[in-house]
């Protein structure tokens, strides 16, 4: 049931007009007046206003005008909520064949839904031109934005530099060394809204080359690494840049405060490399990626590849309380919380639990006395039981599945989303919304004998999953259904209203910023290997 707490929501959106103006503010008042004295599952429109018929039960004119004037108004908030959840879609199509080899990825479908202000979340994509496959990442940020930023500009491009034989390398510093245009190493798939740290371009580049440089001084660098190794070399090698970056001497002062902005802020990142050789994906935090499988049958089961780095995962809690002397282990994880503080536990950036105290504290005031830390989203604060750092890494657990013929999309997506949704019903809706078919289960014996309301709550379920899909992109289906699935598991254009309606204070109390990438695989190529 919705209840209160949709009323409550949909009153102070209403008396804040942040989404609603004029007819619409007169329409969300409506839904918040119905919910707060309606204990039924959804709201039905007649409802919205009390009739105004005369006895023998006709309308008059005056009410026809307000219905039509209702009707109105639901449609342009219907209007407004998918300009909401469209505005960040994004779709791509892939040559089968770009000169280089078939490609095992037909498009990919993607999208973001903020509840921060502004969004923490990231997301990258991007074909490897010096070497086979695509790149695909999710980045959920936390304390600010600027770690998120900054692993997305830049990891892609390590783990394909990783990835690149010798000769390239040494390609890319001949150019460098004349100062001429260096070959492209990838090719970026960005969004409109995309944007870079323009003015740390040139230290992202220095930094870059000195781990190719590094790479080309070591003899077993001959034919690049493979997808597992350069996955796991290239997140450990740039969270230690982002630390070291946040130590050193930089060219001005906004570049420094920058590089200790993301250092002090985290994130936690899935990134899927897809070639010719199957899904490598490499997770540190409770991002996820889960893949889509079409049974025999024509159902869809997920498989797992990657597993959440939080407290649920009792094995991740025992990794880390064996990096710590015994006396800690009551302290280490609590409250679900590495040390009390942080979620996720492992991720990029979070110096204040990477660094000794005197660290921390060192490089904060060596900041310029006219720098306002708040305004960096920066303060002097150490978790409680902060004994024996690090308590935090960003290793990375790496997957490998060898693609097969029933193997169709790979969803990429950032706590966010599933917070809302199982992986199973992320990709029964993607499944369905793929082929256009809902399967019912036959009804069983059990349910043969419900009694009639019972039997009228199992229909209702089985007709909302064989609505027709609202959206094209596969991205903003599943977004749309994480926030506005009701009881019977129908779409309830009042749920999803009320939840995009928050005013900003609000929005992160009832849901987080959700990121999605689903990626369409070449089956049919995956088939011809697998014969």
């Amino acid at each position: 049931m919705y209840g209160r707490v949709y009323a409550s929501i949909l009153q102070r959106a209403a008396n804040s007009l942040t989404l609603y103006s004029g007819a619409q503010f007169q329409h969300a008042h409506a839904i918040a007046i119905c919910c707060s004295q309606s204990h039924l599952p959804h709201c039905h429109f007649s409802s919205w206003f009390p009739s105004n018929g005369d006895e023998s039960g006709n309308w008059s004119k005056s009410q026809r005008h307000l219905s039509t004037r209702q009707d109105l108004d639901f449609q342009q908030s219907r209007v407004q909520i998918n300009s909401i959840l469209r505005s960040n879609e994004q779709s791509v199509s892939v040559p089968e064949f770009d000169g280089r080899g078939l490609s095992v990825v037909r498009k990919f479908e993607s999208n973001q839904l903020a509840a921060n202000t502004p969004n923490e979340d990231r997301r990258s994509a991007a074909t490897c031109l010096q070497s086979k496959g695509m790149l695909f990442g999710v980045f959920d940020g936390h304390g600010g934005w600027a770690c998120a930023q900054a692993v997305s500009e830049r990891l892609l491009y390590y783990i394909a530099v990783a990835m690149m034989q010798r000769h390239s390398l040494e390609e890319l510093e001949k150019c460098m060394e004349h100062s001429r245009p260096i070959p492209p190493i990838l090719q970026w798939y960005k969004h409109h809204t995309d944007f870079n740290y323009r003015e740390s371009a040139s230290l992202y580049i220095d930094n870059l080359r000195v781990f190719w440089q590094e790479l080309l001084d070591s003899d077993e660098h001959e034919s690049g690494m493979s997808p597992q190794d350069a996955l796991d070399y290239a997140f450990k090698r740039l969270d230690a840049d982002i630390s070291l970056e946040a130590q050193v001497p930089l060219s001005n002062d906004l570049m420094r405060s920058t590089a200790i902005q993301v250092a002090f802020a985290g994130c936690t990142a899935c990134v899927a490399h897809v070639g010719m050789d199957g899904i490598h994906v490499a997770n540190a935090g409770d991002c996820r990626a889960v893949l889509g499988v079409q049974n025999e049958d024509g159902s869809w089961s997920a498989l797992p590849l990657s597993r959440d780095h939080n407290s649920q995962n009792q094995a991740e809690v025992e990794r880390i309380k064996a990096q710590h002397p015994p006396s800690e282990s009551n302290t280490v994880v609590t409250d679900d919380r590495l040390l009390g503080v942080l979620m996720p536990l492992r991720a990029f950036g979070d110096v204040r639990f990477k660094w000794s105290r005197e660290l921390q504290q060192s490089i904060l005031a060596s900041l310029e006395s006219g720098v306002d830390l708040d305004s960096l989203n920066l303060y002097q604060y150490t978790p409680p039981n902060y004994l024996t750092p690090p308590y935090l890494d960003v290793s990375p657990e790496i997957t490998y599945h060898k693609l097969r013929p029933q193997d169709r999309f790979l969803i990429l997506g950032t706590d966010g989303l599933w917070d809302e949704l199982g992986s199973e019903e992320a990709v029964r809706l993607i499944g369905e919304h793929l082929s256009g078919i809902h399967l019912q289960a036959p009804v069983s014996q059990s349910e043969r004998k419900l009694k009639l309301g019972q039997m009228h709550e199992l229909l209702l379920k089985r007709q909302a999953r064989a609505s027709p899909a609202l959206d094209t992109n596969a991205a903003t289906h599943l977004i749309r259904h994480a926030l506005g699935t009701g009881d019977y598991g129908e779409l309830s254009q009042e749920k999803l209203a009320s939840m995009l309606a928050l005013p900003e204070d609000l929005a992160r109390m009832y849901r987080d910023d959700i990121t999605v990438t689903v990626v369409y695989l070449n089956y049919d190529l995956a088939r011809s290997h697998h014969n």
